[in-house]
């Protein structure tokens, strides 16, 4: 007989979403060492790995694929009636849930979601940080209303709109060699040390996993939580860094860094809008979408 209870679930669901249990956990409020026995528990009880083990982290078995799905659908049931009932509470109106990649929550979203709030007080947005491809799996099965991701993946079924443009670019300290470039291939930025993001953002497990497709590792000698400080730790000659262009013109008027074009085509990203039914959502958040289209 199966045995797990919502917290199970829930870390399950940050462990295959991190990538690694030991930010999973992080993401659950757990201790390591609980979040670990939780796992092999879990892994007793249903008599079936669950997860397999790489240099990159942790990604889900078969089974752990199956758990997923039905874990975010028992998660996203419970989140909904949390949500229904503190309206009666707290003076909500209704609460809008939005994931979005690196790039959109960075760049685009914070001026657009400030500027909908400020219209709307009765109003609140939750919105948490995914790859692209996780948006597409977590819209789909109603763990969110909107996702915002790169129009390069396959959204299946799902409505899509038209968001922003964009592309991640190189930033160098002037000094560089690859400074003076007019453009460069992501491969080439690999043999030298890197300014990023954590290793649990969107951003650098994306890149990760295209420097794995090339046979390169990253080396991530720093590790940020923000775009700006890596444009800083790049002007300190610790490393390269690759962000969005639309930051990195806006950073470079104040440091002595470049801004060099990457020649590969996901470099460019077109950022989509995905939901499941734009008709069958509520009022406001429809409103949300078209504020956010406009």
């Amino acid at each position: 007989m199966l045995r797990f209870d919502l917290v199970d679930l829930a870390l399950f669901r940050h462990v295959v979403e991190a990538g690694s249990i030991t930010h999973g956990a992080g993401r659950a409020n757990l201790a390591l060492a609980a979040a670990s026995t939780r796992i092999r528990a879990m892994k007793t009880s249903l008599g079936a790995a669950l997860l397999t083990r790489n240099r990159l982290g942790v990604t889900p078995t078969p089974a752990g694929r199956a758990l997923l799905a039905h874990a975010r659908g028992l998660i996203a049931g419970i989140e909904r009636m949390q949500d229904a009932l503190s309206a009666f509470s707290d003076g909500t109106v209704g609460q809008i849930r939005v994931l979005a990649n690196t790039n959109a929550l960075t760049e685009f979203l914070p001026d657009a979601l400030a500027a909908y709030l400020a219209k709307n007080p009765g109003i609140s947005v939750e919105i948490d940080e995914h790859t692209s491809d996780e948006i597409v799996g977590r819209v789909a099965d109603g763990t969110a209303d909107l996702g915002i991701l790169s129009g390069a993946v396959d959204t299946g079924d799902l409505q899509t709109f038209p968001f922003r443009q964009d592309r991640f670019v190189l930033v160098a300290a002037g000094t560089h060699p690859l400074a003076g470039r007019a453009a460069v291939a992501f491969a080439e930025v690999l043999a030298y040390d890197l300014v990023g993001l954590d290793r649990a953002s969107a951003l650098t497990r994306f890149l990760a996993d295209k420097a794995a497709r090339v046979g390169r590792p990253m080396r991530l000698r720093v590790q940020l939580r923000g775009f700006d400080a890596v444009c800083r730790l790049v002007d300190a000659r610790v490393g390269l860094g690759i962000v969005p262009e639309s930051m990195a013109r806006r950073v470079a008027r104040g440091l002595d860094i470049a801004v060099v074009p990457l020649t590969e085509p996901w470099a460019t990203r077109d950022l989509t809008l995905c939901l499941r039914d734009l008709d069958a959502l509520p009022a406001f958040a429809r409103d949300f979408v078209m504020h956010l289209r406009a």
